[in-house]
């Protein structure tokens, strides 16, 4: 007997089969390709064609390139390299440009000698843009002369024709994105100029112009200092300990090894590391043999030079970090990435080339400057001692992460739900608010863990006083996942992080300072995805029986401007002014709330931001506020 669902399960046989040709996998599957069809999504297609224009930099030929965002949505790419060929391919009958406009995994990056290094190297860029273009116009110089050609949705309308003559060499390519793919369409000037700014202190002598005929603004990037101008940029105002920043470049087997470093006077650690421009976000090989070489070279160094005693421990890697401010590139002539999204170096002999750059540059660094050294050196021994006072605080606080529920902080409101993927926690202002959240809850899933008043301001102040905070000690037990070195997200008990806190400058403060702390401390809760903002409404609206809720400004307005006769409006201050009912109903349940999803776009903007507003230097932090407070929403006066 068969099983009644089988009746009506469709019949799965060769005709269940798809076969998707060309660029039509693209266009299913965008996230695939370009990693999701939100903001993130619309700006890679800039650094797709951006990222060919830095391979022909890398490879010599090019020296400038330039990105317009026009009026009209679309964004295009002009470079003087040696532009896409023009030639027939004799296997495929068409010329090269539309081959690889045209074809998934067709382009110069595969050993053919078109390039010795590259980051693009899946011969996907080109041909997903024009994919996920609704219009994509290419002009290719090459040969004395100007070749043209139009798409529509990755289809080209026409063949490759000459439309001039031309004098230079180079590509232009000019596209308009889909909106039947992108849930949102216009580009930020923000966003793309960080990344732009990125490529060219890596790329030092490249002259990278961006403009916005939107707001009739342009910029040059040009940096002849590369990333040792990268590195001053980022420590700017965070005060320095060797004045001069150590700089090393140099080629080892065929791979090139650039490193820049600068202590500055703060208590953490700032390492980008990139190969072939790409920044490689989980680190890798190259990473690794960094640190290593670091660490042995300090350590060395300072029983040399008689800074420590005998009978001193070695420096730990944490404690060569502290203040830290460092930029690693590699180019590599066969780079191995984990997997599309090429967050992670795994050439295993890049380790060894990067280990022994770095340790002959920084030993004589250190031998040729002195001061800077024992500046160095000093600010590593407070850290080790600091170091031992924090593995106290810790050990105590790992101990406790790993006792029962049943002693859990005693502020917690702990759920039933013991699956961290179905369970939550709402971390909220003071005992008030605590109280209405815990009676809103449903406790089957949802945990609730009240802080009381403004946590510690973790970007002044060193691992072992951050962890004497009580607050923060109940948090970390709470969340289960341990700090430092045993730090460990799987051990996370909630896969729901809400920060939920009143809509006013106290409520904006605390917010700040818990976002500092994951940030600082546990930004794997930010980059996992599991840490959110909940979104309490501003205003509660009432018309006779009837009660509406606006979280905006604009909303409450658009409410206003709908209703007949005059209702009454009232602004919440603070979560504790709600009922239970109503803070489940407006902010609690799943089936209603508004959550805003944390997440970190651009590293070195978002260190740079947490540095200025949450750090020593006001004079930083009174030119951030006057040049964004026009911006600022939801003021509370």
């Amino acid at each position: 007997m068969l099983n009644p669902k089988e009746k009506t399960t469709p019949a799965y046989d060769a005709k269940a089969i798809q076969v998707l040709e060309g660029l039509e996998p693209v266009r299913r599957r965008p996230g695939m390709y370009i990693g999701s069809t939100d903001n993130r999504g619309l700006h890679h297609l800039i650094y797709e064609i951006v990222d060919n224009s830095i391979d022909e930099a890398l490879a010599g030929f090019c020296t400038r390139i330039e990105v317009t965002l026009h009026q009209d949505g679309s964004a295009s790419v002009a470079d003087n390299g040696r532009g896409i060929p023009v030639d027939i391919m004799k296997d495929q009958g068409k010329p090269a440009l539309e081959v690889v406009m045209t074809k998934l995994h067709a382009g110069g990056k595969f050993g053919g000698g078109g390039y010795k290094v590259s980051g693009g190297l899946h011969g996907v860029g080109l041909s997903v843009v024009n994919a996920l273009s609704e219009r994509l116009q290419v002009t290719v110089m090459r040969h004395g002369k100007q070749y043209s050609q139009e798409y529509r949705r990755g289809a080209p309308l026409a063949a490759l024709k000459v439309t001039g003559k031309a004098d230079t060499t180079g590509t232009y390519i000019r596209f308009w994105p889909d909106a039947e793919v992108f849930e949102e369409l216009g580009f930020h000037w923000d966003i793309v100029s960080h990344r732009l700014r990125e490529l060219a202190f890596l790329n030092k002598g490249l002259t990278i112009l961006l403009r916005d005929e939107r707001i009739d603004l342009d910029y040059t990037f040009y940096f002849e200092g590369g990333i040792s101008a990268f590195v001053k940029y980022l420590n700017r105002d965070k005060g320095w300990v060797n004045l001069r920043p150590l700089h090393v470049e140099r080629e080892i087997d065929g791979n090139t090894v650039e490193v820049a470093l600068q202590y500055n006077q703060g208590f953490t650690e700032n390492v980008l590391a990139f190969a072939n421009d790409i920044n490689t976000v989980e680190g890798g090989s190259h990473v690794t043999g960094f640190r290593s070489a670091l660490t042995s070279v300090l350590n060395k160094y300072a029983r040399k030079a008689n800074l420590m005693r005998e009978q001193d421990p070695n420096l730990s890697g944490d404690d060569v970090r502290e203040g830290l401010t460092a930029v690693i590139s590699v180019k590599v002539r066969e780079p191995q990435f984990e997997g599309q999204t090429k967050t992670k170096l795994g050439n295993s002999e890049v380790r060894g080339q990067v280990e022994t750059v770095f340790s002959e540059a920084f030993t004589q660094y250190l031998e040729e400057n002195p001061p800077d050294a024992r500046r160095v050196i000093e600010k590593c021994l407070v850290a080790a001692r600091a170091r031992d006072a924090a593995k106290r605080a810790r050990e105590l606080v790992q101990r406790k992460s790993l006792l029962e529920s049943s002693t859990l902080p005693g502020k917690l409101a702990d759920c039933s739900e013991r699956d961290p993927s179905l369970s939550e926690i709402y971390l909220v202002e003071g005992d008030s608010a605590g109280g209405s959240a815990k009676g809103a809850r449903d406790r089957r899933f949802q945990a609730i863990l009240p802080l009381r008043g403004k946590i510690l301001n973790v970007e002044k102040a060193r691992e072992d006083k951050i962890l004497t905070s009580e607050q923060i000690r109940n948090l970390i037990t709470a969340l289960g996942t341990g700090i430092g070195e045993k730090f460990d997200i799987g051990k996370l008990r909630y896969h729901h992080v809400l920060i939920m806190t009143d809509a006013d400058v106290d409520g904006s403060h605390i917010r700040t300072l818990l976002l500092t702390f994951f940030f600082r401390y546990m930004p794997q809760v930010i980059t996992g995805k599991f840490l959110y903002i909940a979104q309490p409404p501003l205003y509660k609206i009432t018309r006779g029986k009837q009660i509406s809720y606006a979280y905006t400004e604009e909303q409450k307005n658009r409410k206003l401007a709908q209703m007949e006769g005059k209702p009454e409006v009232a602004r919440y201050k603070g979560l504790g002014e709600m009922n239970p009912d109503q803070l489940w109903e407006t902010t609690m349940n799943p089936q209603n709330r508004m959550l805003l999803r944390v997440e970190i776009e651009d590293a070195v903007e978002a260190d740079k931001i947490f540095d200025v507003l949450m750090g020593n230097d006001v004079d930083p932090r009174k030119r951030f506020i006057q040049t964004h407070a026009k911006t600022v929403r939801n003021l509370d006066i």
